[in-house]
């Protein structure tokens, strides 16, 4: 079959150019998302408005969270999207989670999470376009 047909087809190579933690968009229904992720290291803390979800499609990523107070919160009237935590996240420490290939972690709206990863890996995110998602349609879709 065609593999634009697929929307997990690319994500392999989309990481394998990308900067680490880079939010690169390769599917899209509207405002919502799919965002391919290198996981390399350690990520900034980000937030967001809305509950997103993350899949780990190769290696292994351990996903860092703390619920932030108010202040440092973001309403869905400002943002769409996840957006980056200023300054140390202040909030409960609320654990980790530990993901492999294949495992899907919850992040929760208006909570800091934060990745690490020692080896290279790949994670998808589902969520909302926003400010850091990053469009390259010309250089991910195959036209024949």
């Amino acid at each position: 079959d065609d593999v634009k047909h697929y929307a997990f087809s690319n994500c392999f190579e989309i990481a394998s150019k990308s900067k680490p933690y880079e939010k690169v968009v390769f599917g899209q229904n509207q405002i919502y998302v799919l965002e391919c992720l290198r996981a390399e290291g350690e990520s900034p803390w980000y937030t967001c408005a809305h509950d997103e979800f993350a899949l780990v499609m190769d290696g292994e990523v351990e996903v860092h969270l703390i619920q932030l107070e108010a202040p440092q919160q973001v309403s869905d009237a400002d943002k769409n999207g996840a957006v980056l935590v200023e300054g140390t996240p202040r909030g409960k420490k609320m654990g980790w989670m530990k993901l492999k290939r294949g495992h899907q972690g919850l992040l929760p709206k208006n909570t800091a999470y934060q990745f690490r990863s020692a080896k290279p890996g790949v994670v998808i995110l589902q969520t909302c376009k926003g400010d850091l998602s990053i469009e390259r349609w010309a250089d991910i879709c195959q036209v024949q």
